[in-house]
């Protein structure tokens, strides 16, 4: 078997879901949804989300940014969509008001890998 020091298992398929950490002082919580109508946009919405946080539901990423990370973010995400068509939504909770989160129940699996052991 392979030696207990492997950990390739855990960084392909982390557990789901994360521990929920507050953001820490100079960041904040942010939870970023989006109804994105073109296919191919929907994709690339998704793909920069999961590059600055971790998605909670279909269309709803949790994201612990600092005030310069999240105008980037931002801006790429507004170069992605088209403002006719679809939607974005950035909710922004400080410290203080992360910590006054509340969670029920857990994600059972990641959209993100499918893979077949045999």
């Amino acid at each position: 078997m392979s030696d207990s020091t492997d950990t390739w298992w855990e960084d392909a398929f982390p557990a789901m879901p994360r521990e929920w950490k507050a953001p820490g002082n100079k960041q904040m919580l942010i939870l970023i949804a989006y109804d994105i109508s073109n296919p191919k946009r929907l994709s690339k919405v998704a793909k920069t989300l999961e590059d600055h946080g971790f998605r909670v539901q279909y269309s709803v990423f949790e994201c612990r940014l600092n005030d310069l990370h999240f105008e980037y973010l931002w801006s790429a995400l507004n170069d992605i969509i088209n403002h006719e068509e679809d939607k974005l939504v950035a909710y922004q909770l400080d410290a203080r008001s992360a910590r006054k989160t509340l969670t029920a129940g857990q994600m059972t699996c990641s959209e993100k890998v499918l893979c077949y052991i045999m």
